[in-house]
């Protein structure tokens, strides 16, 4: 193993609001908040909704389909810990259910991707808790 493959990526931070989501995820499951009394569905997962500030909140599955609103192609790695992935495609999915997230595509030919394309989500599981949700060309 090379001092390169030792170096960890950042993990999340599993905090109250997001703990259902988080466990979710590593049971690879995409769930999203929704508003009961607005109806809108939102991202990231957070204790209030975002469009109309009520608390009143209930967890949708997803369907984990949606196309790439918008995206860059990392030439260098974030960090150390993502020297190794590089290049690697950094995109807004906007979801067929309507929110918006940022993540990453998994391709092996990142110079192919382009707006508008349709993606799913796949997860990569980190550890034995944390599962993040990511996304391929379908």
């Amino acid at each position: 193993m090379t001092a390169q493959e030792k170096i960890e990526k950042p993990l999340p931070v599993v905090d109250p609001g997001s703990a259902f989501y988080w466990k979710s995820a590593r049971e690879h499951r995409l769930m999203l908040p929704r508003c009961l009394d607005c109806g809108k569905q939102h991202f990231y997962p957070r204790d209030l909704c975002p469009h109309c500030y009520s608390d009143k909140l209930e967890w949708m599955q997803a369907s984990g389909n949606g196309v790439i609103y918008s995206y860059t192609i990392a030439r260098r790695g974030a960090g150390p810990g993502f020297a190794a992935d590089a290049p690697y495609v950094v995109a807004v999915i906007e979801l067929d259910e309507g929110p918006r997230m940022l993540s990453n595509v998994r391709t092996q030919d990142v110079e192919a991707v382009r707006i508008g394309m349709k993606v799913k989500t796949t997860f990569d599981d980190r550890t034995d808790d944390i599962a993040l949700p990511m996304f391929v060309l379908s």
